[in-house]
């Protein structure tokens, strides 16, 4: 399916409201992730984005059939993580099982190394998010384990795993 990764603009709101007010999504995202979701959720998070721009992190809404319907980025560490960066995304519950996510993943991971002088990017999805482990293995990330009960989501302690990737490793 056609999509395309853009900077975020101000009017992606209604859209990205609407798509990220969603159960299925938020269970499988951090506590920062608000369910429910509404405009203002969205007016945030996108004059978040605009306003941290290029200087510690890329951020992108994913774009479908003329409307943001998702969002991925990149978010540099810091101290003796300075030369790693967290991958974090996800998309609008209809789109799901169409090969976007992974391509995406690729092509904001393939502008990361280039913009910046990392040496690994990693993500963290839930042990329960098959997808999102789907997604990562096929962009060309390796797991790297397991952390057992590390975070609690829903009243629920829950597992973890850890994947990254090398700048060599990059699917091109």
């Amino acid at each position: 399916m056609h999509f395309i990764l853009r900077s975020w603009q101000k009017e992606d709101a209604p859209h990205i409201a609407a798509a990220a007010n969603n159960p299925n999504i938020a269970k499988n995202l951090r506590n920062t992730f608000p369910y429910p979701y509404r405009l203002e959720d969205a007016e945030w998070y996108i004059n978040d984005c605009i306003d941290k721009e290029g200087k510690n992190q890329i951020a992108r809404a994913i774009v479908v059939n003329g409307k943001a319907a998702g969002s991925i980025g990149i978010f540099l560490q810091d101290d003796v993580f300075e030369k790693s960066a967290e991958l974090g995304y996800w998309l609008s519950e209809e789109y799901w099982r169409r090969g976007i996510m992974s391509q995406a993943v690729r092509m904001i991971c393939r502008e990361a190394f280039a913009a910046f002088d990392l040496r690994r990017i990693y993500a963290e999805p839930f042990d329960s998010n098959a997808a999102s482990k789907g997604v990562l293995e096929k962009a060309g990330f390796t797991c790297e384990g397991t952390m057992r009960d590390g975070i609690y989501k829903n009243g629920r302690v829950l597992s973890y795993r850890i994947y990254s990737l090398l700048p060599g490793e990059l699917d091109l």
